[in-house]
C-alpha cells in the first residue's frame, strides 16, 4: 500500500506539504500541489478519504434532500446540484423526504450522521423554527423553493404568489372571466401562495371569486382524476382552467378527452412549472416557468460557497421571477 510518506519522497516535499495539498488548503504553492498530484498518478496513490475527513473534520461532501427521487421536477434539480459539487471535487448523498414530516426529520439525521460538510433542502412538513434550528448547527444549509426571513440570504426561492397572479391574468387578458382552479395540496406553501396570486388577479381585473371554481388536488398524479372531474361536474360555467402544476395540467387534458372537451377551443388551459413534457402535449402547454435547474445550480453555488469559507451572512437573495410560457392551449376569446 504506497504511504503519504512515498508520495512526499517522489514529489521531493514534505509529508505535511502533501497532506496539505490533499485536504485543500490555499497555503500549498502551485508547483508543489502538480508535484504532489504528479508524483501520487505515477505510484497511484489513493487518498483514504475516511482519514481525510477525521484529520480536517470535512467529507468532502454535500447532503441533499429532495422529496421525491423521480419526476421531471426533482430529476433536473438533483442533476443541477450535483454538477456543481462535483465540479469543486465534492460529492452528493441524496435522500428523499417523501414529503413525510418523520421522513424529512429521519433524512436531515442521516445526512448528519455521515458527517455532510453542507446541506441543500427541499422541505414541505418542517416549520420555519425547525429550520432555523438545523441551520444554527450547520450555516451551510441552503434550502430551494422555501423562504425563511432570517435566512434570506440562504434562501433560493419563487415567488409563486407571482406566479399565480401571472397565470391567471393571462387568462384574463385573453378575455378568460370564468376561470377555475385545480391546486396543488394546500397543506404546501406553493399552493397557498399561488391560489393567493389567483385571487389577487381576479380581485385586481375586477373578476368576482367563485370558491366553487376551485379544487384542491395534488402536485403528483395521486387523485387529481377525482378532482376534475369534480370540477367539471359542478354547475360552474368555464371556459379557462388555472392548474397549480403541470401534471396536473396533463390529466386535465386526459379528462377533457374523455368528455370530448377540445382543450384550446372548449376549454383553456394554463399549467405551472413548465416541465419538458408540457411543449409536446397535443395542443401544446401554456403555463408558468418554474426555473428549476437555475434555482439548483445557485442553491449549489451558495452552499459550496459557504463551505469553502468565501461567503457567510449576507444581503437577502432575491425572489427569482416567474414568467409566461405561451403556447397554444390559451384561446384568446378577445379576437
Amino acid at each position: 500500500m504506497i504511504t503519504i510518506k512515498e508520495v512526499a519522497e517522489l514529489a521531493q516535499v514534505s509529508q505535511a506539504t502533501v497532506s496539505r495539498t490533499l485536504n485543500g488548503h490555499a497555503s500549498v504553492k502551485e508547483a508543489n500541489k502538480e508535484k504532489v498530484y504528479a508524483a501520487m498518478e505515477q505510484l497511484g496513490y489513493q487518498p483514504n478519504t475516511f482519514a481525510q475527513a477525521l484529520a480536517s473534520n470535512r467529507s468532502c461532501s454535500i447532503g441533499m434532500l429532495v422529496g421525491t427521487l423521480d419526476g421531471p421536477f426533482y430529476g433536473p434539480m438533483m442533476h443541477e446540484v450535483e454538477k456543481v459539487v462535483r465540479a469543486e471535487n465534492y460529492h452528493l448523498i441524496i435522500t428523499s423526504g417523501h414529503e413525510e414530516y418523520d421522513e424529512e426529520h429521519e433524512s436531515i439525521r442521516f445526512l448528519r450522521s455521515k458527517k455532510v460538510d453542507g446541506l441543500v433542502l427541499t422541505v414541505d412538513t418542517l416549520s420555519d423554527s425547525e429550520l432555523l434550528e438545523i441551520s444554527r448547527d450547520m450555516e451551510a444549509t441552503v434550502l430551494i423553493n422555501r423562504y425563511i426571513p432570517e435566512m434570506a440570504d440562504r434562501c433560493i426561492w419563487l415567488d409563486n404568489e407571482r406566479g399565480g397572479f401571472l397565470a391567471t391574468e393571462f387568462l384574463i387578458n385573453n378575455g378568460h372571466t370564468q376561470i377555475g382552479c385545480i391546486t396543488g395540496q394546500l397543506s404546501k406553501v406553493d399552493s397557498r401562495d399561488r391560489l393567493q396570486g389567483y385571487r389577487n388577479a381576479l380581485s385586481h381585473y375586477g373578476v368576482d371569486y367563485n370558491p366553487n371554481a376551485v379544487v384542491e388536488g395534488r402536485f403528483d398524479h395521486k387523485a387529481n382524476h377525482d378532482a376534475i372531474r369534480r370540477l367539471l361536474d359542478r354547475d360552474v360555467p368555464l371556459s379557462a382552467i388555472f392548474c397549480m402544476n403541470d401534471n396536473i395540467a396533463m390529466t386535465a387534458y386526459t379528462m377533457c378527452i374523455e368528455r370530448g372537451i377540445r382543450v384550446g377551443e372548449d376549454i383553456s388551459i394554463i399549467g405551472f412549472d413548465n416541465v419538458s413534457f408540457g411543449q409536446h402535449m397535443t395542443p401544446s402547454l401554456t403555463t408558468i416557468n418554474f426555473p428549476i435547474q437555475e434555482m439548483a445550480s445557485a442553491a449549489a453555488r451558495k452552499v459550496m460557497a459557504i463551505v469553502q469559507g468565501k461567503s457567510s451572512a449576507s444581503q437577502p437573495i432575491e425572489p427569482i421571477e416567474p414568467s409566461v410560457v405561451v403556447r397554444a392551449s390559451v384561446k384568446n376569446l378577445n379576437k
